[in-house]
C-alpha cells in the first residue's frame, strides 16, 4: 500500500522594489504579500492508493480555501474538512461516501494570503484495484446478550497474510474497561478475551475498520462492520468428573449441586473451561458423527432431550435417563456430562450461550483446538496475548 508523503507547491508571484521605492518615492509599486502555500499530502500521480488513505493538507501565510476530490468524469465528491485530531495544524478531508476501489480521483485545494490572492494547487491519484474482496463474519451476533465465557470472534473467507494490518483495524471498546487481546487462533479466525471472563452486565463494541485495509496477497477489506453485544448474569459451573457432581453457581451464588456421570475411561470428557454454544430440547446423537459407525462396539444412536452443547467435539449436558443409577457414582458416559430428565431440563432452561462449564479431574486430555472452534480459556494468559500479530 502507498505510504503517502507531503508534496508542497507553490504558486503566485512576488514583487519587488527599488531602493527609491525603498526611500519611499512617490508613485512606487507596493510590494505584494507572500502567496500562501499549500501542501498536499497525497503525491501527484500516485497509484494503488487505498481508498481510505487520510487526504491531508496544510496551508501556510493564508488561509485554506475550497477543497474538492472529483473523478475522472468530473463528478465531484461530497465532503468535509477538519483539523486532524493528532495535529490540528493540518486538515484532513473526509469524504461523506467512501471513495471507491480503482478509482482515478484529482484533489484540488485552494488557499488565499493577506491580500486575498488566491493559490491553487493540485493532486491526480488511483485507488488500488483488489485481486478481491473479503467481509468476515463476526459472533456474537450484533444485539445479542452472551455468557461471560463467549469470547469475541471474527471469521474470514481465507487466510489472512497480513494479520497484523487487519488487526489493528479491529477495535473493542467496553462500557467496563478490560485487558482483552486479539489471538489468532488460526490464519483465518481471530479471537479476542480478556485475562478472566467478562464482567457480568458490560456492552461491548466492535468497530471491524477493514474497508481499504489490505489483508495481503491483493485482497482488501470490503467495508466497515460494527457489532456491539451485551455479557449476561455470570453463570460458571463446574463439573468434577472425580466427585461426579456438577455445581452451577449463578453469580457467586451456589444455586444447584447435581449428580452427574462424566465420560468412561475409554471416551473421557476433556478437563478445561467450555462454553455453551447451542442448546436443542431433542436431539439425535448418532457416533458415526465423529468416525464410529453406530454398529460398531462403542457405537449409538440416541434421540436425547434437554442438551447443552458445550463444545464442538460432541460434549453435551444432557439428559440420560438410562444412566441415572451410576449418575453422583461412576463415569459411564461417551464423553458428555449425564444428568437425569429433570435435572437437564433445569440445567437447559437454565444456560444462555456463552456460559461456562469447567471440567476439572477428568482422565481425559485438556480441551484444544481439534475439540472446535472456543478452547479460548484452555490457554495461558501469557500464550494468549503471544498470539497477537501486534505482539
Amino acid at each position: 500500500m502507498l505510504v503517502a508523503a507531503s508534496l508542497v507547491l507553490l504558486a503566485g508571484c512576488t514583487g519587488s522594489s527599488s531602493d527609491d521605492d525603498a526611500a519611499g518615492g512617490t508613485g512606487a509599486p507596493q510590494q505584494s504579500s507572500t502567496p500562501a502555500q499549500l501542501a498536499l499530502s497525497m503525491p501527484d500521480g500516485a497509484v494503488d492508493v487505498s481508498p481510505s488513505t487520510p487526504l491531508e493538507v496544510t496551508v501556510t501565510g493564508g488561509e485554506l480555501g475550497d477543497v474538492t476530490v472529483a473523478d475522472t468524469a468530473g463528478t465531484e465528491v461530497p465532503g468535509s474538512v477538519a483539523p486532524a485530531a493528532a495535529d490540528p495544524s493540518t486538515l484532513v478531508w473526509t469524504p461523506e461516501t467512501q471513495l471507491a476501489y480503482g478509482t482515478s480521483y484529482q484533489v484540488t485545494a485552494t488557499a488565499t494570503n493577506a491580500d486575498d490572492d488566491e493559490t491553487t494547487t493540485t493532486s491526480s491519484f488511483t485507488t488500488v484495484t483488489p485481486t478481491a474482496l473479503s467481509t468476515p463474519s463476526i459472533g456474537p451476533l450484533d444485539g445479542t446478550t452472551v455468557g461471560v465465557g463467549m469470547p469475541l470472534r471474527v471469521f474470514f473467507d481465507d487466510a489472512v497474510a497480513d494479520k497484523a494490518a487487519v488487526e489493528s483495524h479491529l477495535l473493542v471498546t467496553t462500557s467496563t474497561p478490560t485487558d482483552g487481546v486479539w489471538n489468532w487462533v488460526n490464519d483465518s479466525e481471530v479471537h479476542f478475551r480478556p485475562s478472566t471472563y467478562w464482567p457480568a452486565g458490560i456492552e461491548v463494541t466492535l468497530d471491524a475498520d477493514l474497508y481499504g485495509v489490505s489483508f495481503g496477497d491483493g485482497v482488501w477489506g470490503e467495508k466497515d462492520r460494527t457489532v456491539s453485544f451485551t455479557v449476561g448474569r455470570k453463570h460458571v459451573s463446574v463439573a468434577d468428573a472425580a466427585a461426579h457432581t456438577l455445581t452451577v453457581y449463578d453469580g457467586d451464588q451456589l444455586v444447584q449441586t447435581f449428580p452427574m456421570s462424566a465420560g468412561s475411561a475409554a471416551n473421557p470428557t476433556h478437563n478445561g473451561a467450555h462454553v455453551v454454544l447451542e442448546k436443542f430440547a431433542d436431539i439425535t446423537m448418532d457416533s458415526s458423527t465423529f468416525g464410529l459407525a453406530v454398529d460398531a462396539p462403542g457405537g449409538y444412536r440416541t434421540d436425547v432431550q434437554y442438551a447443552t452443547r458445550i463444545s464442538n467435539n460432541g460434549e453435551f449436558v444432557h439428559a440420560a435417563p438410562w444412566s441415572v443409577g451410576s449418575q453422583g457414582s461412576a463415569n459411564v458416559s461417551h464423553g458428555c456430562i449425564n444428568l437425569s430428565t429433570e435435572r437437564a431440563q433445569w440445567f437447559y432452561d437454565f444456560s444462555q450461550p456463552g456460559d461456562v462449564v469447567e471440567v476439572v479431574n477428568s482422565q481425559g486430555g485438556t480441551l484444544s483446538a481439534a475439540d472446535g472452534d472456543i478452547y479460548d480459556w484452555a490457554i495461558s494468559w501469557d500464550q494468549w496475548k503471544a498470539g497477537s500479530a501486534l505482539n
